[in-house]
């Protein structure tokens, strides 16, 4: 294993502290993704015919934010630890004691935007076509949150970037696969959504972008996954595919779906 790797920049994941209170950058991560994606919805629905208008955005903030706050601990205490929170119950929604999932997030902001667009008769395709837009926004910097923290640290590598955690109990240099994530997650994905909406006419199609967002994701995670070093109680569950993979293929499969269902549809 080479001795050569780049220093981790450790940074106290407590930006403030007073007595009881502490302002965590895994906190400020969220609270700017969901800050800027919504901004970035705003400014998208103008654009986007037959979509909902920036009120009904501004009213659906509030949503999206318990949503992704109960949908991603939810996520992680079934789909990542159900036996440890089966026998200690009184734990599964302390989320400061960290531990996310992004596919219950996605899931539970999927059931907030249904029941949002039910009562406020708004087409459930053309806000899942901004939300699938802007959500790479707030996975880039939920990515570097975790690295900030230290967690979700990539497998042991030979690589010159590698870096050494501090959280790491065997002290290896490892891939900083959350900012593999961060990139392909985060920037890859904005980048293309955001030329897709604002040089193609798939705006046009409902439910076309919404597709385009859940394939591009589940093909992300699925590519950042071989270079993450799976959850110590999961490890791998078929040879060498890890749970983040078996939940992200599907996803691949769906968001085809739904871009040619769009499609044909229109």
């Amino acid at each position: 294993m080479s001795l050569l790797t780049l220093p981790y920049p450790a940074i106290d994941p407590v930006l403030i502290e007073i007595g009881p209170l502490a302002i965590r950058w895994y906190a400020l991560s969220y609270i700017a993704g969901l800050i800027l994606a919504w901004r970035y919805m705003r400014w998208a629905t103008v654009r986007q015919p037959g979509g909902p208008n920036p009120v009904k955005i501004d009213d659906f903030l509030a949503w999206a934010t318990i949503a992704v706050v109960l949908g991603g601990r939810l996520g992680y205490v079934l789909f990542y630890r159900p036996g440890y929170y089966l026998e200690n119950p009184a734990e599964a929604l302390a989320v400061w004691q960290g531990g996310m999932s992004f596919h219950g997030g996605f899931l539970g902001v999927v059931i907030a935007a249904i029941l949002f667009c039910r009562k406020n008769d708004i087409a459930y395709l053309r806000l899942g076509d901004l939300l699938g837009v802007a959500a790479p926004i707030g996975l880039f910097f939920g990515r570097l949150a975790n690295f900030v923290n230290g967690e979700l640290y990539g497998r042991a590598t030979e690589v010159p970037w590698a870096m050494v955690f501090p959280t790491d109990p065997l002290q290896a240099p490892r891939h900083p696969s959350q900012l593999y994530e961060a990139a392909l997650e985060g920037l890859v994905l904005f980048l293309i959504m955001h030329l897709l909406f604002s040089l193609t006419r798939l705006k046009d199609t409902p439910g076309a972008l919404m597709g385009c967002f859940v394939m591009g994701y589940g093909l992300a995670r699925t590519t950042a996954e071989f270079f993450r070093e799976p959850d110590a109680h999961l490890g791998f569950l078929i040879g060498p595919v890890t749970m983040g993979q078996i939940l992200s293929v599907p996803m691949v499969l769906i968001g085809l779906a739904i871009f040619i269902w769009a499609r044909k549809r229109a």
